[in-house]
């Protein structure tokens, strides 16, 4: 398998939401609530991404945990303490992420969906509009598109205990992907199309950074060869590597160290083919950006 953890991933045991106002039960107040997030995680970068987007590091604080997770349960000590007074004697690990609720050391949310709808919805004081009026549908196809077209089909894809036909369909699902966000940044600079920034870059870009640090390990490389064969998709990613509020948080060094303590899966050939350099590409960001002996860029096309 592509990555796969000795610990089952729970389902969100907590999915209250920030409310309008007090009657809510959890009011939008700044300095009231913190994020945990450890990098290493998909949905903590999207996060992460999304809070510097929104300007939210005063009204908002991060707590980082470690890359990755260190109680024998596949949780985290440091969260077991908002677990216990959430839920007594909660049952399963403590995972990230978790919205928590300073004023009586609860944890409000831990589904990433539901946080990161709050941060936009309630939180954002930018401006900048990561989900536009009248864009959920175009927002939950791209959702779709990453989750079961990229992220499942590259799992798939990578796994070696099944049949070549198998892998094969699940490459080609992977393919048409790949194929359907080449065509839309073909002709646009973002997703959704238009100059607007919005909640599908930021799901699309983590997408492509876990599709080339961890599935890429159990592809061979004649797949990621024809991966790499959508020029405007990954000129997209590199520009995005770019931007300030990107790759300042991506840990490199941690996804993989994660990836490793949780594969179960054999490497491939495709391992050596690097698709991005994703650190090259960050315009001199904090020291969480690291390289951990990653091959050199490959270009668009080895």
């Amino acid at each position: 398998m592509s990555a796969t953890s000795p610990h089952a991933v729970p389902s969100p045991s907590f999915r209250s939401r920030i409310g309008r106002d007090a009657r809510s039960g959890y009011p939008a107040v700044p300095h009231r609530y913190r994020l945990h997030l450890a990098l290493s995680c998909p949905h903590c970068l999207r996060i992460a991404i999304t809070h510097s987007l929104l300007g939210l590091a005063e009204a908002l604080p991060l707590t980082m945990l470690p890359a990755v997770p260190d109680a024998p349960d596949g949780g985290y000590v440091a969260l077991r303490p908002l677990y216990e007074a959430s839920s007594h004697q909660h049952p399963g690990p403590a995972v990230a992420p978790v919205l928590s609720d300073d004023w009586t050391g609860r944890i409000v949310s831990s589904y990433a969906g539901d946080i990161l709808q709050d941060l936009s919805g309630r939180f954002d004081t930018s401006g900048r509009g990561l989900h536009p009026d009248g864009a959920d549908e175009q927002l939950a196809a791209v959702a779709r598109l990453c989750e079961q077209g990229i992220n499942a089909a590259a799992q798939r894809a990578g796994r070696s205990r099944i049949d070549a036909a198998a892998r094969g369909t699940a490459l080609a699902t992977l393919l048409r992907g790949l194929d359907a966000l080449e065509q839309r940044l073909s002709s646009a600079p973002h997703v959704l199309g238009g100059e607007q920034l919005t909640a599908a870059d930021v799901q699309v870009w983590v997408t492509l950074v876990q599709l080339d640090t961890v599935h890429r390990w159990h592809l061979d490389a004649a797949a990621v060869y024809r991966i790499t064969d959508h020029p405007h998709l990954w000129s997209y990613a590199r520009r995005l590597a770019a931007h300030p509020a990107f790759t300042p948080h991506l840990d490199l060094d941690g996804i993989a160290r994660r990836h490793h303590a949780h594969c179960r899966g054999k490497e491939a050939a495709g391992a050596a083919v690097r698709i991005v350099d994703w650190a090259r590409h960050a315009p001199g960001g904090p020291a969480v950006v690291k390289t951990a002996g990653a091959p050199r860029d490959e270009g668009s096309r080895p």
